[in-house]
């Protein structure tokens, strides 16, 4: 049962009328409505609209093709059988407001007139619905339908709050300011939502710098953007001890797949991935979201999620990701988002992350390190709560990479974190990356091809304009002929939107590879890449394989939308550095015993490091490998 707090007089009578439900009347239909049959069933003839002014209750409701059932203007309606939110569907594709389906609902029928929740993004306003409302004065009775709840709801916490849905478009708790606490909620929702940037459909939303604690969580989503948790607007969403998995909608026939964010319902395939549901997704700016002991799970597209927004904080702390589809990513991170992965299990399809602009990192949750994030993240975990995580690695285990990137940004890695993939540990495409990983405590790169780092150039063909909107209709060519030199590109230096490895303290097996030809013209979407260099610095650490510039080629010339999964595979052939220098650095006591054939543009051995079993030319000429020098020019090692 609903206990909102008063505030209004308004709000108050709202409520009142609301909570009577148990008891209260049918109410008769308007003048202009279909006939009734006494006042407990209504038949809604085509071409007929009945607009129910008052919340009502009735024991079958028939809506007609050509019938409509409708709120009074600057209202919602929620129509419930037997407790459960049903009949909702978006009025079009792309549309914005959701209106009841014909059919026959028979059972406990309660029609919910309630006030608007209106959410504009990106020039739509979408008028979400809510089993339960609460801003900063606590539950708002005037924006729930207490008919689609039941547990106990008080204005600061509801426990045992059950929500169901099999409509479209019904989210189930929203939470728009203030601090409140979720206990044991058991939210289900099938149908498609509308749009996950505003949660139009989410299971748990929160905004508006709320605090929103959700403690032993069961939730689950089944529909296109049916996302299970959204954090948005400033809030720090805690979940601890929960359970959230999404599955798959079927979209409209007349859906057109598009990177326009107030249209977009499914993963653009140009990022090697498809599925039309995030598990999570964290939005706005300085928004925060932290799972702790749980498992987030989604059967496509992504199950942590960071999007539109800027310096949010992604965490989870001994959670369990998964991707239970054949693809999906585990982690996003946009927007100058840092996302934390501490003593978590990540058991993906596609990617452990994508990251276009953000900072990750991946580690053990020591209790220092958890400690550290529960005072930082304003977490309020309990002495009792901290006691009972205990220290565990993270295990990442991909089918096909690691880290994608297909924007800037950098990854760490360090404790006893094991990274095996199926592909290339990490994958860069064109990209400006920083990458560290520390060996000391037991890191591992495990990749099952042999790749431990394949840079490349940006294979996503990009949208096409068709009609004014943003289609994903692209198609990838590969290019064709030798790579051309730019002349004012130093294949020696640093530059500052270089890919930038920083390995230390371990013992590696497997390849580096920088395939990006350069000298790529300007496109729509900005500057073309003149050229990018892979600098490697080892550390006391081991390394056998190749370090080399190469020409890469994908399996197929051309690549469509039904070929997605062809992006990022690429064959490599060692081939001389053009605008793609290799530049490493052996420091510390680190040993490189290379394998076929590495070609590089600077090569530095520290005093104590060594390169084993190769010879070296430079420019040509076979030249003596000593501890303590630097070599640049034309650089080739031959294994022996």
């Amino acid at each position: 049962m609903l206990h909102p707090r008063s505030r209004t007089s308004r709000r108050c009578a709202v409520a009142a009328t609301v909570l009577a439900l148990s008891t209260a009347a049918v109410a008769a239909p308007s003048t202009a409505a279909p006939a009734t049959s006494g006042q407990s069933a209504v038949v809604v003839a085509a071409g007929q609209t009945w607009t129910v002014t008052r919340t009502t209750r009735l024991r079958s409701l028939t809506i007609r093709p050509g019938g409509q059932v409708v709120a009074p203007a600057g209202s919602s309606l929620t129509l419930t059988v037997d407790g459960v939110e049903t009949g909702g569907v978006i009025e079009s594709t792309g549309g914005e407001e959701t209106v009841l389906r014909p059919g026959t609902y028979r059972g406990d029928v309660v029609l919910t007139v309630t006030g608007q929740n209106l959410v504009a993004w990106q020039g739509l306003t979408f008028p979400l619905r809510q089993a339960l409302y609460v801003d900063g004065d606590g539950v708002d009775g005037s924006l729930s339908v207490p008919a689609a709840v039941s547990g106990r709801v008080t204005d600061s916490a509801a426990t045992g709050l059950r929500v169901r849905s099999t409509g479209e478009n019904f989210n189930g708790v929203y939470v728009a300011g203030g601090s409140y606490t979720l206990d044991r909620p058991d939210v289900s929702l099938t149908g498609n939502g509308r749009s996950d940037f505003v949660g139009y459909g989410a299971a748990v939303t929160a905004t508006g710098g709320a605090r929103l604690v959700v403690d032993d969580a069961r939730i689950t989503g089944h529909g296109a953007a049916r996302t299970g948790v959204v954090a948005d607007g400033g809030s720090n969403v805690i979940v601890k001890d929960s359970t959230i998995h999404t599955e798959d909608g079927t979209l409209p026939a007349d859906y057109q797949s598009t990177v326009e964010l107030a249209y977009m319902q499914q993963a653009p395939w140009m990022l090697g991935i498809v599925g039309n549901v995030r598990a999570t997704n964290l939005l706005g700016d300085g928004t925060r979201a932290t799972y702790v002991d749980s498992d987030i799970s989604s059967e496509g597209w992504g199950v942590l999620s960071a999007d539109v927004g800027s310096d949010g904080k992604l965490t989870a702390i001994n959670s369990r990701v998964s991707t239970t589809g054949d693809e999906g990513y585990g982690s996003y991170a946009i927007g100058g988002t840092t996302e934390e992965f501490l003593g978590t299990r990540f058991d993906v399809d596609t990617y452990a992350a994508i990251n276009r602009g953000g900072a990750i990192h991946y580690g053990d949750s020591d209790r220092a390190s958890v400690a550290a994030l529960n005072t930082s993240l304003d977490l309020r975990l309990s002495q009792r709560e901290l006691r009972a995580l205990d220290r565990r690695r993270t295990v990442i285990d991909s089918d096909r990479w690691g880290v994608m990137w297909h924007g800037s940004g950098s990854v760490s890695i360090d404790g006893g974190t094991q990274v095996r993939t199926g592909r290339a540990t990490f994958l860069d495409k064109g990209q400006a990356v920083d990458v560290t990983v520390d060996g000391s405590d037991g890191a591992k790169l495990l990749p099952a091809d042999g790749t431990l780092f394949q840079l490349m150039e940006d294979d996503d063909p990009g949208p096409v304009v068709v009609d004014g909107k943003l289609v994903n209709t692209g198609v990838y060519h590969e290019p064709t002929g030798e790579p051309t030199k730019v002349a004012d590109f130093d294949v020696t230096a640093v530059h500052d939107d270089d890919a930038v490895l920083d390995l230390r303290d371990i013992d590696l097996t497997g390849n580096l590879y920088n395939g990006l030809r350069g000298n790529n013209p300007d496109g729509p979407f900005g500057p073309g890449v003149k050229g990018k260099n892979l600098v490697l610095t080892l550390t006391d650490a081991t390394l056998r394989g190749a370090v080399t510039a190469t020409r890469t080629r994908h399996r197929q010339d051309t690549i469509t939308a039904a070929d997605y999964r062809e992006l990022g595979v690429v064959t490599n052939t060692p081939s001389p550095v053009v605008n793609n220098g290799v530049i490493v650095t052996l420091a510390g006591r680190t040993t490189w015993t290379p394998t076929g054939t590495s070609y590089l543009s600077k090569l530095t051995v520290g005093s104590r490091a060594s390169v084993r079993g190769a010879t070296l030319t430079v420019d040509g000429v076979a030249t003596p490998l000593q501890a303590g020098r630097t070599y640049t020019g034309a650089l080739v090692l031959t294994a022996r």
